[in-house]
């Protein structure tokens, strides 16, 4: 495997590389790979992602949103379309177990970890460990359901079948916030170990955005 691990997903993997590579796939293939429901007849991908519908249209890899309570569609950014053109073009869902593992117990994690840590672990430790409230009520309007580890925890679906735990541990006087973040034990299927970073990356995207409403 050889990757540069590059924030910006725009310059390290050109959409239009992945969009050629979808314009000529079979909708059926990827639909029956992945689990997305595809209609033949309208051709477009019904997809589910963190709460909300989306319509993606093939070959144009055009993409709406159903409108709904949320109002944050963030399938709507260059950064998430890529993502869902790889998963579409590489990824296999299969059914979850009940385990869930970090980063860094995943394939490749432990080379990728240090920049998984600073990009999203602390990132999440230091925007939430201290608002744990904030955290909570975003977590809730975005359908995750609470879990009773650390001082604040929810498990989220990323997309249909793929789920993510958030752990948080509040600050102190003498300690610094922390937090964990764990995948269902059927994402290394689903996603190589970089794209599992743009994943925390867009919920942590999607965090920020409704917090706003609060």
């Amino acid at each position: 495997m050889n990757f540069e691990y590059d924030k910006d997903n725009k310059e390290r993997i050109p959409f239009e590389h992945y969009l050629e590579a979808y314009q000529k796939a079979n909708p059926v293939e990827i639909s029956n790979r992945v689990g997305v429901p595809y209609d033949e007849n309208k051709k477009v991908f019904d997809v589910w992602l963190l709460g909300s519908r989306y319509q993606i249209t093939h070959p144009e890899y055009e993409i709406t949103h159903i409108d709904d309570e949320m109002g944050y569609y963030p399938l709507e950014a260059i950064n998430a379309k890529i993502l869902i053109l790889r998963y579409f073009l590489e990824g296999k869902l299969i059914p979850a177990g009940d385990e869930f593992y970090t980063y860094k117990e995943m394939p490749w994690g432990d080379v990728y970890f240090k920049q998984f840590q600073g990009r999203c672990m602390m990132r999440l430790a230091y925007g939430y460990g201290n608002k744990l409230s904030v955290f909570s009520q975003v977590m809730k309007r975005m359908g995750a359901t609470q879990l009773t580890y650390g001082d604040c925890a929810y498990e989220i679906e990323f997309l249909k079948g793929l789920r993510l735990r958030y752990i948080l541990w509040s600050g102190d006087e003498e300690f610094p916030p922390s937090a964990q973040i764990q995948f269902s034990d059927n994402f290394p299927e689903a996603f190589q170990i970089e794209d599992m970073a743009f994943v925390c990356d867009i919920i942590t995207g999607m965090i920020k955005a409704l917090e706003k409403a609060i």
